[in-house]
């Protein structure tokens, strides 16, 4: 799931007037008062002086989750937290941003009453809480609770520091290797009643989309999802090693030799629009891609009613429309392909996904915390193998019992047998997974799905390991070139965005010849200039400048 960043504006000017943190330490940690008095508490849930100790003592803390659209699950009603909750005595109290996240903190920050822990996005917004003095650092904990250091590595440690040095946030679903979904998705049985022609190039596509309109007057040829996002993902079709980041609008910036150059004026941008508005000219896409609600998406999907569905995870809805689809007639459902590729390009080096090091978002310890320490050592074994375990697949006795050699669950016939009680566990999780380990997630259902015969594999799994995996784009370098929401920077790339939105919807859906998209874009780059895009894509290398840097490239 993609989550909208948010700008805390006024933050460090709260913060000193609420907390007055903003040079008041006597430490040198610049955490004021406050963390003053943690310190001081922290060693009554240690053993002996020594590491924090799991349900020897009591845990309780605040966990508050900065977006609109999360609501915490009641901690202790599903298997998993239930479980912990008895063995490893650590209760979690949610606090709600009511739907308006961005008021909700700001509303904390004044009332000098932040929560013990904050699940946020990273990056600049990050910087200000930690440079208002309002963050613990984590770097005395990293050696007594090794699974953060052992798991993540020291690269993405790194990359994860802030500007003194010091790491504060402790990374959600991080990983050393490729993951990812994006792709593809192909209805099986249109595909094998039309032929199963080739699908390999952008041209190979048109040609079927227009078949696929001619015979299936109920079907949508192309699916491109919820704001005609999909059409991003296509963009790595027109380029070799040519992630469909660079030109979206989380990024706008296209590396060209060592420096950020305009996404306006990017060739493979500029040719991917003129390919999707003619796709859109011929109704080949939904008419309504840029206003259909994500239900509706699903629901072409998962009822058949799409041919080729292009996303970043498509096997999310694909996996639901498979199964139902297969149940009723064992030839539908779905099937990926490998990603299209424009005409004379090397198959090989198209990426219509990315990942990076880092994941997903992260978590960071408050001074409001009476305990950071404890807080660390919950997460620290919540990332670890049997945290994982436990918030993943439920306590150990019905989907597994015991563990291998590489601490990698030994599921029991119940994991494949009683898949809807499986699924209904880890559905109820999944809202509670803040620390989740990509590689030892990953590489235990892995192992496991390799011992099954081919009837009995995941479907996602097996698309998992055959193609999306396979195709995913290391993005680590890119990360963090936001800058804070209210500085210049900033401001500038909120109204670039705001021109990109609107060229990008123009050019799809109103231009009327490729001239017309490319006119569309010229004036783009016209009006992202006179707002300032030169001084943007400035900051933007130097940001990625120092990436480089940090990961040695």
């Amino acid at each position: 799931m993609k989550i909208g960043k948010k700008t805390f504006g006024f933050w460090p000017a709260a913060f000193a007037v609420a907390f007055g943190l903003a040079g008041c330490s006597g430490g040198g940690d610049g955490a004021g008062t406050a963390a003053g008095d943690t310190k001081a508490e922290a060693s009554a849930g240690q053993s002996g002086g020594g590491a924090y100790v799991l349900g020897e003592n009591p845990l309780e803390f605040s966990f508050y989750g900065h977006y609109d659209w999360y609501t915490m699950p009641n901690w202790g009603e599903d298997e998993a937290s239930k479980w912990i909750k008895a063995n490893k005595k650590v209760n979690v109290v949610p606090v709600s941003s009511g739907g308006n996240a961005k008021q909700k903190l700001s509303t904390m920050i004044v009332s000098g009453e932040l929560p013990d822990v904050i699940w946020t996005e990273r990056g600049a917004d990050v910087e200000s809480l930690r440079q208002a003095g309002a963050l613990v650092p984590f770097d005395d904990y990293l050696d007594k609770y090794p699974n953060l250091k052992k798991w993540a590595g020291d690269e993405t440690l790194d990359m994860l520091r802030s500007e003194d040095g010091k790491l504060y946030q402790f990374p959600n679903w991080y990983t050393t290797q490729p993951n990812g979904n994006a792709g593809y998705l192909v209805n099986k049985k249109i595909y094998n009643e039309l032929g199963a022609p080739s699908l390999e190039t952008t041209d190979d596509l048109h040609d079927y989309l227009l078949k696929v309109k001619e015979k299936y007057l109920d079907v949508v040829p192309l699916e491109v999802g919820q704001s005609a996002s999909g059409i991003d993902i296509m963009s790595s079709a027109f380029a070799e090693n040519r992630p469909y980041l660079y030109s979206s609008r989380s990024m706008m910036a296209v590396p060209s030799g060592d420096a950020m150059t305009s996404a306006f004026t990017d060739e493979t941008f500029r040719e991917t629009l003129v390919y999707a508005n003619e796709l859109y000219r011929e109704k080949l896409i939904s008419q309504d891609a840029f206003t259909q609600p994500l239900e509706q998406v699903e629901q072409k999907i998962v009822t058949g009613k799409a041919a080729v569905y292009v996303a970043s995870s498509p096997t999310e809805f694909g996996a639901i429309g498979n199964s139902m689809l297969s149940a009723e007639d064992p030839e539908a459902g779905y099937i990926m392909v490998w990603p299209v590729h424009k005409a004379g390009l090397d198959k090989n080096k198209i990426f219509p996904g990315t990942y990076n090091l880092l994941g997903w978002n992260v978590s960071v310890i408050t001074t409001s915390a009476k305990d950071p320490e404890a807080i660390f050592a919950f997460l620290d074994w919540l990332t670890g193998p049997e945290g994982q375990r436990i918030s993943m697949w439920g306590p150990e006795g019905t989907y597994w019992k015991g563990v291998d050699e590489d601490e990698a669950p030994l599921f029991t016939d119940a994991f494949t047998t009683d898949t809807k009680g499986r699924d209904e566990l880890m559905n109820s999780t999944v809202n509670l997974q803040w620390v989740g380990n990509t590689v030892y997630v990953d590489n235990s259902k892995m192992k496991f799905e390799s011992t099954l015969p081919e009837e009995k594999k995941s479907w996602e799994t097996k698309w998992q390991s055959e193609i999306t995996w396979k195709t995913q784009y290391d993005t680590t370098e890119f990360v963090n070139l936001n800058p804070a929401g209210d500085s210049n920077e900033g401001i500038i790339e909120q109204s670039v965005g705001e021109i990109y939105e609107k060229a990008r919807a123009q050019a799809i859906l109103n231009a009327g010849s490729e001239a017309e998209v490319l006119d569309i874009l010229d004036k783009a780059e016209k009006d992202a200039q006179q707002v300032g895009y030169a001084q943007l894509l400035e900051y933007k290398t130097k940001k990625w400048q120092e990436n480089l840097g940090k990961l040695g490239r």
